[in-house]
C-alpha cells in the first residue's frame, strides 16, 4: 500500500511540475516592423554579438528579472546556456568593455510595456501572456 501511495504521489508531483513549465516566445511591440527573427538571430541579440534587427534598426533587447522560470527556459532553449553561463558570460563581457547585459524588466506586465515604448525592442514572455500589444516573432 506505501508503495502505491507513493507512486501516485510521484506521479502527481511530475504532473504539476509538467503544468508550472511555461511556454516562452519572443516577442516585440505590436507595431515593430519585424515580423519574425530565427533562434540564431534572438540569441545573437541578447549574447552583444549583433545590434540590429533585420530591418536595421537597432535591437533593444530586454531580459525578465534573474530567477525568473521565463529567463531560465528562454536561454536554455534560444542559447543553450544555463542562468549560471549565462551570468559568467556576461560578466566576462563587462569585465574587458565589450558589453553591457540588456536592460532587466520585473514580469510579463512590465516586458509588453517596456516594449510598446521601444521600436527596436524584442524581450521575452510566457505565451499566456501574449496580447494585442506585442506580436510573436519566434516560439523557440
Amino acid at each position: 500500500m506505501k508503495t502505491t501511495t507513493r507512486f501516485i504521489t510521484a506521479v502527481a508531483l511530475l504532473a504539476a511540475s509538467c503544468f508550472a513549465h511555461a511556454e516562452v516566445v519572443v516577442v516585440a511591440a505590436a507595431k515593430s516592423p519585424v515580423t519574425s527573427l530565427t533562434s540564431d538571430q534572438v540569441s545573437q541579440i541578447f549574447l552583444g554579438k549583433l545590434n540590429a534587427l533585420p530591418d536595421g534598426s537597432a535591437a533593444v533587447p530586454l531580459d525578465q528579472a534573474e530567477g525568473v522560470a521565463a529567463r531560465n527556459e528562454f536561454y536554455a532553449k534560444v542559447t543553450g546556456k544555463d542562468a549560471t553561463q549565462i551570468k559568467s558570460y556576461r560578466a566576462k563581457l563587462i569585465f574587458t568593455g565589450k558589453g553591457q547585459p540588456p536592460k532587466e524588466v520585473a514580469d510579463n506586465a512590465e516586458m509588453k510595456k517596456q516594449l510598446a515604448g521601444n521600436p527596436g525592442g524584442i524581450g521575452y514572455i510566457d505565451k499566456s501572456a501574449v496580447d494585442g500589444s506585442v506580436k510573436v516573432l519566434l516560439a523557440p
